[in-house]
Parts: C-alpha cells; structure tokens; sequence
C-alpha cells in the first residue's frame, strides 16, 4: 500500500533576488504568509532558508527564529531548517539555526560543483552537522545530488556518523550533479532499502515531470519557488501556494491522497 503523499515547499532559497522573481518572499513576515499559503494549499513541510535586511542569504540564528515564529504562529507544519546557506557560508554559520531544535534539517551528503562555485561538503562538515543533528533531536533530509552521494549513506551509517532514522531528498538537476532524468530517478530509488521514505526535488522544467514520475512511484515531492520560478514556459509562479497546489491536484488525478501533518508525521517517523 502506497503512503499518503508528503508535500515539502522550498519557500526562497539561497540563490534567487527580486531582480530575477519580483514577488520573492524576503523579510520573515513575508516567509511566514508564503508559508501558510503552501500550507493552506496541501503542503505538510516547509524547507527553510532565509534572507537577511538587505536581501542576502543569511544563517542569522535571530532571523531564522524569527521567520520560524512567523510561520508557527500562522500556520501547523513541519519546519526543515537549510544547513546548506549559500555557497561558502562557513560550517559554523550553517550549523547555528540548529539550536532552535526544528523538527527536521537537511545535510548534504557530499561536495560537488553548484554551476561555476564549488558547494563544500567534506567529511568533516557532514560529521559536524550529523554530530549537531544528532544532538538537538532533529531527523535529517539526506540530500542526495549525485549517485555518489547515495553511496556514501551506508558507510557514514556504519560508522554511526548519521542517524538510524533519516528521510533521503533526491535534489536533481543542479549543473554539476546528477541529471534530471526519469532514468536516474528510477536508479535511486533502486538503490534504496525497502520502506525508506525519500522524496524528488527537481529543478526548473524538470520539476513537473519529476514530481509526476515521484507521486506514482510512491514517493514524495517537493515543489517551490526556490527550485522553479516559472509555473509553466515563459510564465511566472504567482507564488509558492500555487505551485503546491497544483501537484496536490495532479495527486488527486492519480488516486494518491495527500498526507496531513499527523500521517506526514508517522510516515517520516516522528
């Protein structure tokens, strides 16, 4: 039986501004009202990044608390911290929003190349964020960039580096990692042990047909403006909400229900 579908809504990113998406959502008031519409709309968890006065990425532990409160205090979901930043931001930075102990943050399984920078995830980054993942109670989000990376899950779980309990994002198209392709994600997924919960992330065009292909394998998805700007060729998102929306009505289309947050919570294992 397959489970109910997990939504996650990548509100902002770390690499977009106003100049490329006008209604960008910045300022921690505007995450959370971006956040309720996805929730509002079908999604069950927020992936968060945020951004600081002057619109930069930030790893700012008041700003993140701040974007946090604004989110509980509107809408009932599960929040995932980014420990990503942007590229270059050091370990330490990254690592600081975790004691806000959110329920769930990512960790990148590997370094590889981001378009023309170098997206740095050593073993001892990875070590560090698991060692404060670990720490503050919190179920990671393996992503998963390249076969690589998947191949390494297994040896940092051997070494008890990583969590027994984690959910696995396969973040797809990204210049320098794995292509977009059906065929890779049916390889993954392949690879995975049986009843792991994992979930694509798909950039720009790709995300409609990745997202797709993941409702009818029994995966999840995540959708948002931080990985695609454009609700279809040459036109605008309108906003987070809407792209939510309309996987939750592709969903429905194909006989797959939509998880609430208990039943995203119970399959994620919380």
């Amino acid at each position: 039986m397959t489970d109910p579908l997990i939504i996650s809504c990548a509100l902002v990113g770390a690499e977009l501004n106003r100049a490329i998406y006008p209604p960008l959502p910045i300022t921690p008031v505007e995450i959370g009202i971006a956040a309720e519409e996805a929730v509002n709309a079908g999604a069950t968890i927020i992936h968060l990044h945020v951004r600081d006065k002057e619109g930069n990425p930030t790893q700012s532990l008041d700003v993140f608390r701040e974007a946090s409160e604004q989110i509980h205090n509107r809408c009932k979901c599960i929040l995932q911290y980014s420990t990503g930043g942007a590229v270059g931001t050091p370990l330490a930075r990254r690592c600081e929003p975790l004691t806000l102990k959110p329920e769930m943050a990512t960790l990148s399984m590997g370094t590889m190349n981001f378009g023309a920078e170098i997206y740095e995830n050593s073993e001892e980054t990875i070590t560090t964020i698991a060692h404060r993942i670990r720490k503050h109670g919190i179920i990671p989000e393996l992503e998963i960039f390249d076969y690589g990376m998947l191949e390494s899950v297994n040896r940092f779980l051997a070494e008890n580096i990583i969590p027994k309990r984690f959910h696995i994002d396969f973040v797809l198209g990204v210049p320098g990692g794995m292509a977009a392709t059906a065929r890779n994600l049916v390889m993954l997924v392949d690879r995975l042990e049986r009843n792991q919960s994992w979930s694509v992330a798909a950039l720009g065009r790709y995300q409609l047909p990745l997202t797709t292909q993941a409702i009818t394998m029994g995966g999840h998805i995540r959708v948002g403006i931080e990985d695609n700007i454009y609700y279809r060729r040459g036109e605008l998102a309108k906003s987070n909400g809407q792209m939510v929306a309309r996987m939750v009505r592709i969903a429905r289309e194909l006989e797959r229900p939509v998880a609430t947050l208990d039943e995203a919570r119970e399959i994620l294992g919380f």
